[in-house]
């Protein structure tokens, strides 16, 4: 390894993982069912320690079908800048649907304002539903290059 370039980086304690989570908008959401996996890019929403996930569902699709299917998933946010510093931030946990009381307190107006515009490729706008899930975060890691 002597010719392999390479740069030591450092945990972030709480309070800097918390800052990223707060600061970034987007994501790679993996997904797994049994062997196989489905990773994503995503807009997210942090808020008071609840992080908010928002899907398009148009009723079939290979994301929303691993979605059912996931145990444990996982949010990967990373960046690296123009003189090679990186950060990254892992979260695992469970992916739990928003429904009733929670799912309105999320009307057209929260969901502007707290997500960036939805991205939509050939689906007729019509048909999609909002989908939210909350990530029930169970492990957090961070890592960044030093200062």
């Amino acid at each position: 390894m002597d010719r392999i370039e390479f740069r030591y980086t450092v945990g972030m304690d709480d309070d800097a993982l918390q800052r990223y989570l707060e600061r970034e908008e987007t994501a790679v959401l993996a997904l797994a069912d049994d062997g196989d996996a489905y990773a994503i890019p995503v807009a997210y929403h942090y808020a008071d320690g609840s992080l908010y996930v928002r899907l398009a569902d148009d009723g079939d699709s290979a994301k929303m079908r691993y979605l059912d299917r996931t145990e444990t998933a996982c949010l990967t946010l990373y960046d690296v800048d123009e003189t090679g510093d990186s950060w990254s931030v892992l979260l695992t946990g469970s992916l739990r649907r928003l429904d009733g009381d929670e799912r309105a307190s999320f009307d057209e107006t929260a969901v502007n304002e707290s997500f960036l515009e939805l991205r939509v490729f050939d689906e007729d706008i019509e048909e999609i539903a909002l989908a939210l899930y909350e990530l029930e975060i169970e492990t957090a890691v961070g890592r960044r290059t030093p200062e």
